[in-house]
């Protein structure tokens, strides 16, 4: 004769209504257990109850704690060993890789000890694949950091506060654009893999197989704009009309490129306002790049003078202030009569600096300094204004009214 296990303490078969006991998840459901036995915390009073739940229990416990040993064992002799070492760099990996190393491992060895610990099948079935779907995450996850990391010490070798930084931005530029490039395509990846683990969404998919040509046509034709800037993108990492740090003017607005992303180009001007402009833009329009080969730049003064004005001797005077100022980089320096008109004549200042913020302090200062040698040295000289009134020859003649 069978024998039915009855709940604990409870004199009545339907415990659902009774608010002295409530049910565990899983297998344990037909069980209630007694609230006063958690209220109480007496854990030995629960397991002498439930002694089922002792071997999965310490299953569980024993395997968390295998792996965090793992965990401090090995992080904690590379950290010592970083530490020892003349190498930052090491230290920085072990920062980088750890929590998501930890993640995967905690995850794989859930894995491991999941079918021990006698959970119901369709719980079973539900956190075997949940935990599936970590360890997609969590790799991804270490792959990112893989990348940041790789971006990081590539970067620092070459800084851009420099003065010959032409490489340093061609390199800046690669490596920001592909990072941005592989981090999409790990997510996307990820998010595919993640569905892909449902078993309704494979079916779909196989579904759509056949339609892909048509579904296709209509994504492209629906972000052809979108797809066009990633496509610029990868257009502008390998050919380079720009890089980060560039000197540009982009509708008659004087700025250094600031940010490329995969989309837009952010730009900022001298008064440090923000210009964002497409990728596409520097494909398809002309715009100016001032240092495209060379940060080095010639900047233009123009004076405009009397006829009577020594030409020589404002081209002496030039050239001793030029050779005193820090700004110039004693390359070029030339005064030349550009331009005559009836009035005035055009002089024409040509200085040389190393980038594009010094040759504009430099034609500043030779603005104001040449202004002010003419006005004291030669002011018969400034422009102005000559009137000659003759006195007409003759007399009037009184016509009779």
């Amino acid at each position: 004769m069978s024998t039915m296990r009855q709940p604990l303490n409870n004199p009545s078969s339907n415990t659902s209504s009774n608010p002295n006991y409530f049910p565990l998840p899983g297998r344990f459901l037909r069980y209630p257990v007694k609230k006063d036995l958690w209220e109480e915390k007496n854990m030995a009073a629960f397991f002498q109850y439930r002694p089922e739940l002792v071997q999965p229990l310490a299953i569980l416990v024993g395997a968390l704690i295998v792996a965090a040993l793992i965990d401090l064992l090995a992080f904690g002799f590379l950290i010592r060993l970083a530490g020892r070492g003349e190498d930052s760099w090491i230290g920085a990996v072990i920062k980088a890789f750890h929590r998501p190393i930890l993640m995967v491992l905690v995850t794989l060895v859930l894995i491991l000890v999941l079918p021990s610990l006698g959970i119901p099948e369709p719980a079973s079935v539900f956190l075997r694949h949940l935990l599936r779907v970590i360890v997609i995450i969590s790799v991804t996850w270490l792959l990112i950091r893989g990348v940041l990391t790789a971006e990081r010490f590539i970067l620092e070798r070459y800084p851009i506060d420099t003065k010959d930084n032409l490489q340093a931005r061609r390199i800046h530029t690669q490596i920001q654009i592909l990072r941005k490039v592989v981090i999409v395509v790990l997510c996307v990846l990820t998010f595919s893999l993640a569905l892909m683990t449902f078993e309704a969404v494979r079916q779909v998919g196989t579904a759509l197989l056949a339609s892909a040509g048509i579904a296709g046509i209509l994504i492209g034709f629906a972000a052809q704009k979108s797809i066009a800037a990633l496509i610029a993108g990868l257009q502008m990492a390998l050919t380079q009309p720009i890089r980060v740090d560039d000197v540009v003017i982009v509708e008659q607005e004087w700025g250094r490129i600031e940010e490329i992303t995969l989309t837009y180009v952010v730009i900022r001007i001298w008064d440090q306002r923000r210009l964002v402009v497409p990728m596409t833009y520097f494909l398809e329009k002309p715009f100016q790049n001032w240092t495209r080969t060379s940060a080095e730049i010639m900047g233009t003064v123009f004076i405009y003078a009397d006829y009577s004005l020594p030409v020589d001797g404002v081209r002496e005077e030039l050239e001793r202030f030029v050779k005193e100022s820090s700004l110039w980089d004693g390359k070029v320096c030339v005064l030349q009569v550009t331009q005559a008109t009836e009035r005035t004549m055009e002089l024409r200042a040509l200085v040389s600096a190393e980038d594009a913020g010094i040759a504009w302090d430099l034609r500043c200062l030779v603005r104001e300094h040449l202004i002010g040698f003419i006005r004291s040295r030669y002011p018969q000289s400034l422009p102005k204004l000559q009137v000659s009134l003759e006195r007409a020859s003759g007399s009037l003649e009184r016509q009779p009214g």
